[in-house]
């Protein structure tokens, strides 16, 4: 039978981690002060790297590999050093290694991808990775009071799951239980477990871990989750999950303008969540704004990645949420603007006839209608929707501040919208922090909750950023009148294209454009393309690749070397290479 790490109880109130045999492990001997070397008995732990390759090595008789108490271990040092071999990781502890001496902004601990400091750590020579004790030394059966119905596995694959010790993502090398489908960090799952937990933010007395899984709602979060650990206060009857104790009392989203405060309770009535819509039970905890007296938020959703930029602002001042509104233009005259992303002065011109040549530098999309800004030195045109758009943002999307760019002032001049999967190449919305890596086209920044779209009855439903971002009206060349975006369900759409004279219902999207004196009706690819947001004549650049934006030709449509499908609006260019769609372009690197 394999035995098995376990918890036994100290005298300070704790649940501490034992192994009967190689916990603590102790260090290895020095050269006597006679110079003799002294014999190394202590085992040699091997490399978590070289975990997957266990079980090959476990099932050959001349494997150097065995178990013994179910840690992977090397029976013969001697091996180790007289051979070299891809299953031959050895680790070696690191003496000097210190808490602040790891440096979590390299990864962290290359095993389990996580960055808390461990108790100790080793070192691979082969790998030149630093790694947990917990680990290293981590054996592949675990019982953990946090999970008493069953032992824990450890595994090495990726998980969509959370820890459920501290609550953040878990990846690669983790405990598992296959049947609840929880995980942890192994460090996290070699913690001491306190009895008692004081000072939480959430309650004045102290709180007791409960060991018994029971169906408890928490008074925090006001979830029932059987799986995660609990502490309760007899004295109140409160009940807190583990990962719920310590939530921030104060907080700012990116779904509200003001900053919302933590309440233990609602006052009676029917409360609606201002992120997920979902109903509230007051007589649980929420996240309210002390501004608007109707907001409501789940705590959960409060906190979740998107919405929430992980800073408590319990005694911050709330000055420091104020971002100074810096207007995108200078007004130099009645109509004539000075904008912070162009060099000339701007023009507003009324609306004029419908000219495809005539586009959006921001949005990229033609002057169907309104006024616009224009410039006279340049070809430079902005809607005056457009040129109005503020230089930074809160976005629901995001938790932190977006920044308003022009891509072509950049190298890369082209960037993906995290909303809608579209390239686009005008007025892009990103994140000044760089390991965000996050970026919204103006279209997709423009919208906002609650939403309202074109004469829908209701102000919320299902409808893609792609779908929504759609002008509501466009002019086309072929057809006098203009078109008007419909909704329509794809059973429904009988008629074809004009353009390419498919059936509509043979398309995803729910959208189609139709003239209804006309009877016409429209792709919308077909009137748009795959990169609506790439303009004509563009010298683009994506990840190095550089390629040039031709306008397709009125006499012929030339076949996509990638799909083998006709380019329908533009081209993109590649030396000799003749794509439809920037994607087409990439896919033949």
């Amino acid at each position: 039978m394999d035995v098995v790490g376990e918890f036994h109880k100290e005298k300070k109130l704790f649940l501490v981690y034992h192994h009967p045999k190689y916990h603590p492990v102790p260090q290895i001997q020095r050269p006597s002060s006679s110079g003799e070397k002294s014999i190394n008995k202590q085992p040699i732990f091997l490399c978590p790297n070289a975990r997957s390759n266990l079980a090959e090595a476990k099932s050959r008789r001349d494997s150097p590999y065995f178990y013994e108490d179910n840690f992977p271990l090397i029976s013969s040092p001697e091996y180790l050093f007289s051979r070299k071999s891809y299953y031959n990781h050895s680790v070696l502890p690191l003496f000097w290694c210190n808490n602040k001496e790891f440096d979590a902004d390299d990864g962290g601990c290359r095993a389990c991808k996580y960055h808390d400091f461990g108790s100790g750590y080793y070192f691979c020579n082969l790998c030149d990775k630093k790694y947990h004790r917990e680990c290293v030394q981590s054996p592949l059966k675990i019982k953990h009071p946090y999970h008493p119905a069953h032992a824990l596995q450890l595994h090495g694959g990726y998980y969509s799951l959370n820890c459920i010790f501290c609550g953040t993502s878990v990846s690669r090398l983790a405990y598992y239980c296959s049947i609840c489908e929880v995980c942890m960090h192994p460090i996290c799952a070699m913690k001491p477990i306190p009895f008692i937990i004081y000072q939480t933010k959430m309650h004045d007395h102290p709180l007791t871990f409960f060991h018994r899984k029971a169906s408890l709602t928490c008074n925090v979060c006001g979830l029932l989750r059987k799986l995660y650990p609990t502490y309760i206060c007899a004295e109140c009857n409160f009940v807190a999950h583990n990962d719920c104790m310590n939530f921030p009392r104060i907080i700012k989203i990116s779904r509200h303008p003001h900053r919302i405060f933590h309440t233990s309770s609602l006052p009676s009535g029917e409360w609606s969540c201002g992120v997920c819509r979902k109903n509230i039970d007051g007589d649980y905890g929420a996240y309210t704004c002390d501004k608007c007296c109707d907001y409501v938020v789940h705590s959960i959703c409060a906190l979740g990645k998107y919405e929430w930029d992980g800073k408590d602002l319990e005694n911050v001042s709330e000055e420091d949420d104020i971002t100074p509104d810096v207007g995108p233009f200078d007004m130099i005259s009645e109509g004539k603007i000075l904008h912070f992303l162009h060099v000339h002065h701007l023009y507003l011109q009324v609306s004029i006839a419908y000219d495809e040549n005539k586009f959006c530098q921001a949005c990229i999309l033609p002057i169907f209608e309104g006024n616009f800004y224009s410039c006279i030195e340049c070809d430079f045109i902005l809607h005056e929707t457009c040129a109005k758009s503020h230089r930074k943002i809160q976005h629901a999307l995001h938790p932190h501040l977006l920044t308003l760019k022009l891509m072509s002032l950049y190298e890369s001049n082209l960037l993906m919208c995290d909303a809608c999967g579209r390239f686009s190449g005008g007025f892009v919305y990103a994140c000044d922090l760089e390991e965000c890596h996050f970026n919204l086209d103006i279209l997709c920044a423009s919208i906002s909750e609650p939403l309202d779209y074109q004469d829908h009855q209701h102000p919320l439903f299902d409808i893609c950023f792609i779908c929504i971002t759609l002008p509501s009206i466009i002019s086309y060349k072929h057809d006098k009148h203009v078109l008007k975006a419909m909704l329509e369900k794809p059973e429904s759409r009988e008629s074809w294209c004009e353009v390419c004279e498919h059936y509509l219902r043979d398309i995803d999207t729910c959208v189609v454009y139709g003239c209804d004196e006309c009877c016409t009706t429209f792709h919308v690819e077909c009137l748009f393309g795959h990169d609506p947001y790439v303009r004509f004549g563009q010298q683009c650049e994506v990840d190095g690749t550089k390629f040039q934006v031709l306008r397709k030709s009125n006499t012929s449509r030339p076949f996509c070397n990638s799909c083998k499908q006709r380019c329908q609006h533009k081209i993109f260019k590649r030396h000799n290479f003749i794509a439809c769609s920037v994607r087409c372009v990439l896919r033949n690197l």
